[in-house]
């Protein structure tokens, strides 16, 4: 079935499946994720519009406003309600006056951001000191070397979470210094164009070792490369959810002396990142591991943790 916010073929000639075939790629424009974050928006909307008995589907400016205005007094913040937003505008598109778009609701946003402020909060960077006693804190059993790899693996390839769940074997080539990683389908990468980054062995963290130990322990030879492990100590077929990354890296910061209500998934990439800032690597070099194509973007990963490690002036202050 084609969705509501997405517009509909016109056509009374179509035949059964074209409609259907139209519908599946018309689903495809939109990410899972995005899809599933508006579905859910637009269930709020619906139920506070009928505490107003408002026909959503008929919904003015003004109430679109006076929602946006709700979501604001009752705590979300300004990029959630900038989405809940876009979650209208696409739901109306078929209307000529989408009302989400309306001049007064842009003021009433504007209004928002300004009052709430934009700032994302950010979660702790892992760095390389901080994953290294995490990866201390790994058990040796099956879940413990999947868990070591995935953190490993997670820093050293600068990867987001949904890359980390969505590799398979197949996307792994290891030669002598290292592993070869290809990136089928990335935020940057919506066309699934695919992305090739290299991740060296190294002498610390040891991705390349845990990856490969985490593969023959389980016995891995296609398929997802991170998935679930049943309470009895069955490998499922199924890869571990992106929800999974963030509490893995959770479980271990706490196991490791962190508060983990400072870390999330992204910790790990943007670990990556601020390591290599305060080692004094290239921008470019690192652009290069994190497929960013705008270093302006990749300056904003830097958590400014220890603002006088590698500082311009020590050359001649």
């Amino acid at each position: 079935m084609i969705p509501a916010h997405v517009s509909k073929p016109d056509s009374t000639d179509l035949l059964a499946q074209d409609t259907l075939r139209i519908g599946r790629f018309l689903d495809a424009a939109i990410a899972p994720s995005t899809s599933k974050a508006y579905q859910a928006d637009w269930r709020h909307f619906a139920d506070w519009c009928q505490t107003r008995t408002i026909p959503p589907s008929a919904a003015s400016p003004l109430d679109i406003a006076a929602w946006l205005s709700y979501l604001a007094e009752t705590g979300r913040r300004a990029s959630g309600i900038a989405r809940a937003r876009a979650a209208l505008v696409s739901f109306f598109q078929n209307r000529d006056d989408n009302p989400a778009k309306a001049p007064g609701v842009d003021r009433v946003m504007a209004g928002i951001r300004r009052t709430l402020g934009t700032a994302p909060t950010r979660k702790r960077a892992a760095t390389a000191d901080i994953l290294c006693a995490m990866l201390d804190q790994c058990p040796t059993c099956w879940s413990g070397q999947r868990d070591r790899a995935l953190l490993a693996l997670g820093f050293a390839g600068a990867l987001r979470r949904s890359e980390l769940v969505a590799l398979t074997v197949s996307d792994l080539r290891f030669q002598d210094d290292g592993v070869m990683v290809t990136i089928r389908r990335g935020k940057t990468d919506q066309d699934g164009a695919g992305q090739v980054i290299g991740i060296p062995n190294g002498r610390r963290v040891r991705p390349v070792e845990a990856l490969q130990t985490w593969l023959a322990t389980a016995g891995i030879t296609h398929g997802p490369l991170f998935r679930g492990i049943t309470r009895h100590g069955y490998l499922s077929d199924r890869p571990l959810s992106d929800r999974s990354v963030a509490d893995i890296v959770k479980k271990y910061a706490k196991a490791a002396g962190f508060d983990p209500a400072f870390f999330s998934g992204h910790s790990l990439r943007a670990g990556f990142v601020t390591s290599g800032a305060q080692t004094g690597q290239d921008a470019l070099a690192l652009a290069r591991v994190t497929r960013h194509k705008n270093l302006t973007v990749l300056q904003s990963y830097v958590r400014d943790d220890a603002p006088l490690t590698n500082h311009p002036g020590n050359a001649f202050l």
